[in-house]
C-alpha cells in the first residue's frame, strides 16, 4: 500500500509497504521500482490543482499498469510518459518562434507607421539657400502647446499665405497678422529620430488624413475578433495544428500585402488579415504545449515561455526596423518567416486532448507512445487500454448531459455580476496594456530605445508572478499593480515638459505594472469561469478585450493635441480596472467552479477584506463532483489548471491558504 506525501500540487514522494517483507519505504515518485519490488502492489495517488486521482499500478521493472476497475484520464497518464521530459523540453523551445511571431504581428505597425515632426513644404524656398529650420521660421506659424511651460512649436498643417520672394528680398519677419492656409505642396519630414520614411510619411497620411494610422490599427483588432471566432472553430473542428499553420500563413500573407500596398484601402485590408493572425499565431501553440506538461510544471512553463521568448521578440523588434531602415522591407522581414510554420505539421504533435475528445483514441495513444519513447519511459499496455476505455465511457456520459452556453453566465445574479466585472476588468487591462506599448512613440525620446526598454519589463513582471502570485493571491496583486500603473501614469502630469527622460521612466514603470496585471488577467478568467462553459466564456471575455483595444490607437493619437493626454487617460482607465478587479472573488487555493451552480456559489464564503497570506491549510468541501468534459480551446493561458476531474475518480477535500483580515 502506498501513499503520496505531497502538499504542493505535484507528486513528491511515495510511501509504500512491501507486501512480502512488510517494510515501509518512501521514494520519489519518479524513482524506478527495483526488481525485488516487482511483485509488490503499490497504490499511487497523483494530484494536480483539480484534485486527486487514485489508481493501482503493478510495478514490474519500469512498466506500471492501470487497475482494471478504475477510470483514468489524460492527466493520469502524464506521470507514466513523463511530466516534463526531453520531448516536453523540445516543445517548450519550439514555442520560441511563435512567441516572436506574436510580437511581430501585434507591434510591427508601430514601426510601419512612425512619424516625427513635419511641416508644410514650401517650394518657393527650395533655392533660397536656407536650411530646414530657417525655412520653417519664415513660412510656418507657431502654435502654443497645451502643456504648461512648453515652448511653442511649428504648426504641422498650416503655412503662411504670402509672397515668399518679397519676404526673402526684403528680409521680412512673420507676425500674427500674416494669413495662413493649409499645406498646398506636401510636407517636409524630420527623419533624425526614425531614420526612414514610414507608410505615413510616404503616403502623406497626416493632417486631414491623420486618422488613417489609428483606423488601420482599429481594423487590425476587428480582424482579431473575426480570427478568434473563425480559427477557434477550425481548431475545434479540424485540430490545433491545422489552425496554427493556417493562422501563421495568413499572417505571412498579410505582411506581404502590407509591403506592396499602394493605397490606404489595401493597407487597411492587410492589417485586417494580420489581425486575424494575432493571438492564435502563438496561443494555439502555447496551449498545445501546456497540455503535455505535468500540472506541477505548467506554471513554470507558461510563464517562462512568455518571459523569455515573447520578451526577446518585443525587445529586438524595434532594432530590426532600425537596421533595415525601410518599412516595406521591415514588413516582409517580420512576416515571411511565419510561412515556415508549416514545419509544425511534422515536428509538433496534435493535441492528444483534442484527439480524445473527437474519439480519435488510437492516434492520441500513438502520440503518447512517442512521448514515452523520447522521454525513455516504459509504460504498460494496460495504461493505454484503460485510457481508451475511460475515454469512450466519458464521451458517452457527456453526450447525455444537458447543453450549456455562455449565456448561462448571465442567468444568475452572482455569476452575472462576476462575469460583468471580469469582462470590464479584462477589457480595461487589454486597453491599457496596448495603449502603454504604443505610446512609447510619444515619450519624446528615441522610440526604438524606449520601446525596447519598456518591452524588457515583461521579464521581471513574469518573475513577480512566479514568486508572488500563489502567495499574495490574484485580487491583491492585480489591484496593487493596476494602482501602480495608474499612479505612475498620472505622475507624468507633474513632470516639467523639458524632462523627457523622467516622463519616459515613469511611463516605463507604469508599463511594468500593467504587464503584471495583464498576466494575472490571463489566468484569472480561466479560474473564475465554470468549467462547463470555460472555453466559450474565455473566448467571450477576450473578444471584449479586442473590442476595447480598438480604442487604444485613438487614445495614443491624442498626443497630437497634448503629449500628456494618452498617459492621463490610461492612468484613469487603470484606476477603473483596479476597482473592477478588487470586486472579484479570490481564486487562490479555492476549489474552482465546474458547473453553473458552482459559479453562482463561488466566493460566497469570502469577505471583501479577505486576502490569502498564510500557509496553514484549511479543509474545503468541493463545490461539485459533476463530470465535465471540456475543450481546452481558449481556457489555458497562465493557468496550471487544464481540465475538470471526473466524478468517478476519487476527489478528496482540498486545502487552500487561510485568509487574514486587514
Amino acid at each position: 500500500m502506498a501513499e503520496e506525501t505531497n502538499h504542493g500540487g505535484g507528486v513528491n514522494n511515495i510511501a509504500y509497504v512491501n507486501n512480502e517483507t512488510g517494510e515501509t519505504i518512501s521514494e520519489p515518485y519518479s524513482a524506478q521500482y527495483n526488481a525485488n519490488k516487482s511483485n509488490s502492489k503499490v497504490r499511487i495517488r497523483t494530484t494536480n490543482i483539480e484534485g486527486a486521482t487514485e489508481f493501482t499500478a503493478q510495478a514490474v521493472g519500469n512498466t506500471p499498469s492501470a487497475k482494471d476497475d478504475e477510470t483514468i484520464d489524460f492527466d493520469d497518464v502524464l506521470p507514466f510518459i513523463g511530466e516534463f521530459g526531453t520531448y516536453q523540453i523540445i516543445l517548450f523551445f519550439l514555442t520560441a518562434p511563435f512567441c516572436f511571431f506574436m510580437a511581430f504581428v501585434l507591434f510591427s505597425q508601430v514601426f510601419i507607421t512612425l512619424i516625427d515632426v513635419h511641416t508644410c513644404h514650401v517650394p518657393q524656398l527650395n533655392d533660397s539657400g536656407l536650411n530646414l529650420t530657417q525655412k520653417r521660421e519664415i513660412s510656418i506659424p507657431l502654435v502654443t502647446q497645451t502643456v504648461l511651460g512648453s515652448p511653442p512649436t511649428f504648426d504641422s498643417c498650416m503655412m503662411y499665405d504670402v509672397d515668399y520672394e518679397l519676404v526673402l528680398n526684403e528680409g521680412l519677419q512673420p507676425n500674427g497678422t500674416w494669413p495662413t492656409i493649409p499645406c498646398q505642396n506636401g510636407w517636409d519630414y524630420d527623419l533624425e529620430q526614425i531614420r526612414y520614411h514610414s507608410a505615413i510619411t510616404e503616403n502623406n497620411w497626416v493632417c486631414d488624413k491623420a486618422g488613417h494610422a489609428p483606423l488601420a490599427q482599429a481594423v487590425f483588432f476587428l480582424g482579431s475578433i473575426v480570427g478568434g471566432i473563425v480559427l477557434g472553430y477550425i481548431a475545434d473542428r479540424f485540430g490545433r495544428i491545422p489552425a496554427l499553420i493556417l493562422c501563421n500563413l495568413i499572417g505571412g500573407l498579410a505582411g506581404i500585402i502590407t509591403a506592396v500596398s499602394n493605397s490606404f484601402e489595401l493597407f487597411a485590408f492587410s492589417r485586417f488579415l494580420m489581425g486575424i493572425a494575432f493571438d492564435n499565431a502563438f496561443t494555439l501553440m502555447y496551449i498545445l504545449v501546456l497540455e503535455y506538461v505535468g500540472p506541477s510544471y505548467r506554471t513554470m512553463a507558461a510563464n517562462l515561455s512568455i518571459a523569455l521568448f515573447y520578451t526577446a521578440g518585443t525587445t529586438v523588434l524595434p532594432w530590426i526596423a532600425w537596421s533595415i531602415g525601410d518599412w516595406r522591407m521591415f514588413s516582409l522581414a517580420t512576416s515571411i518567416p511565419m510561412i515556415l510554420s508549416v514545419i509544425a505539421y511534422w515536428v509538433v504533435p496534435e493535441s492528444a486532448r483534442w484527439l480524445l475528445s473527437q474519439g480519435q483514441t488510437d492516434r492520441a495513444i500513438s502520440i503518447l507512445r512517442t512521448f514515452a519513447r523520447i522521454n525513455k519511459k516504459r509504460v504498460d499496455e494496460s495504461v493505454y487500454e484503460k485510457l481508451k476505455a475511460s475515454t469512450a465511457e466519458a464521451m458517452q456520459a457527456s453526450s447525455q448531459e444537458p447543453a450549456v452556453s455562455v449565456l448561462d453566465l448571465l442567468r444568475t445574479p452572482r455569476l452575472r455580476r462576476n462575469t460583468i466585472l471580469l469582462t470590464v476588468f479584462w477589457a480595461l487591462i487589454a486597453l491599457v496594456y496596448d495603449g502603454h506599448a504604443r505610446n512609447t512613440a510619444n515619450l519624446g525620446l528615441s522610440v526604438f530605445l524606449t520601446f525596447s526598454v519598456a518591452s524588457v519589463t515583461e521579464l521581471p513582471a513574469d518573475l513577480v508572478l512566479v514568486f508572488f502570485l500563489d502567495r499574495w493571491g490574484r485580487r491583491a496583486l492585480a489591484f496593487g499593480s493596476l494602482i501602480g500603473a495608474a499612479a505612475f501614469s498620472l505622475a507624468t502630469l507633474a513632470v516639467p515638459s523639458d524632462e523627457a527622460v523622467i516622463t519616459a521612466v515613469l511611463a516605463i514603470i507604469g508599463r511594468f505594472c500593467v504587464n503584471i496585471t495583464f498576466n494575472i488577467g490571463l489566468q484569472y478568467g480561466a479560474e473564475l469561469i465554470p468549467t462547463a462553459v470555460r472555453a466559450q466564456g474565455i473566448s467571450y471575455v477576450h473578444t471584449a478585450g479586442y473590442v476595447a483595444a480598438i480604442v487604444s490607437p485613438y487614445i495614443v493619437d491624442l498626443a497630437r493635441f497634448s503629449p500628456l493626454l494618452p498617459l492621463t487617460i490610461l492612468g484613469l482607465l487603470a484606476l477603473i480596472g483596479a476597482v473592477a478587479g478588487i470586486m472579484l472573488p479570490e481564486t487562490l487555493g479555492a476549489v474552482l467552479p465546474e458547473t453553473i451552480e458552482d459559479g453562482e456559489n463561488f466566493g460566497k464564503d469570502q469577505s471583501f477584506w479577505d486576502f490569502p497570506c498564510c500557509k496553514k491549510p484549511k479543509k474545503i468541501v468541493p463545490l461539485s463532483q459533476r463530470r465535465r468534459v471540456v475543450s481546452t480551446r481558449g481556457e489555458i493561458y497562465r493557468s496550471n489548471m487544464l481540465v475538470s476531474r471526473p466524478s468517478r475518480v476519487q476527489q478528496p477535500p482540498r486545502t487552500h491558504h487561510q485568509s487574514c483580515r486587514f
